[in-house]
């Protein structure tokens, strides 16, 4: 089965040797649930939701069984319109569902700083279109380094020293609490 990882930097792996990023630590895990995967790294450093859409087609090849889909974080740090950053989402899982593939869309909360309409709208999307399309939905990339009680000594160890990117533990922690959702993928494109 293979999985395709949609998404930007945090996909892709920005900063990291190869076997220290997302894709291949999440397909380890996979693996060591019982999972026979690929995952494909469809990351691309930089990328907003509008590249992932101009992407969605070379990206949804016939072998493709399965979707996740983790973008919007340039698009806010670009202060994109929240609808235009929805209208492009909606794009991607409009691609996957006329594909008949299971999506696993990747949420994100606005910081405040935009305003609280910016955020309300920002926010609201990734749950909102995972109902409309039936996908599946987990609330952050990053949720399991916003659990550690220490956030400024979870940063210093877990995180590369720009403070944006996970190192390799970082990644680890990620995988570990993003995993069962994908597990849950997995089983959803195998049962169709």
């Amino acid at each position: 089965m293979t999985v395709a990882a949609l998404g930007d930097s945090l996909t892709q792996g920005y900063g990291l040797a190869v076997e220290d990023g997302f894709v291949p630590q999440l397909e380890a895990w996979l693996e060591g649930q019982g999972a026979d995967v690929d995952v494909t790294n469809a990351g691309v450093s930089g990328d907003t939701t509008a590249g992932g859409l101009s992407r969605i087609d070379w990206t949804l090849t016939p072998d493709v069984d399965a979707l996740i889909v983790a973008l919007g974080g340039n698009d806010l740090l670009r202060g994109i319109d929240p609808a235009a950053s929805r209208a492009n989402l909606d794009g991607i899982l409009s691609h996957a569902d006329a594909a008949k593939v299971p999506v696993l869309l990747v949420g994100m909360q606005a910081p405040g700083n935009y305003g609280p309409d910016y955020k309300a709208s920002f926010d609201a999307m990734y749950p909102e279109l995972a109902t409309q399309y039936g996908a599946l939905h987990a609330e952050s990339f990053l949720a399991g380094l916003e659990a550690l009680e220490n956030r400024s000594a979870a940063v210093a160890a877990y995180m590369q020293p720009d403070g944006i990117h996970p190192n390799a533990d970082g990644v680890a922690l990620i995988v570990e609490a993003l995993g069962p959702v994908v597990l849950e993928l997995v089983e959803r494109a195998g049962a169709r």
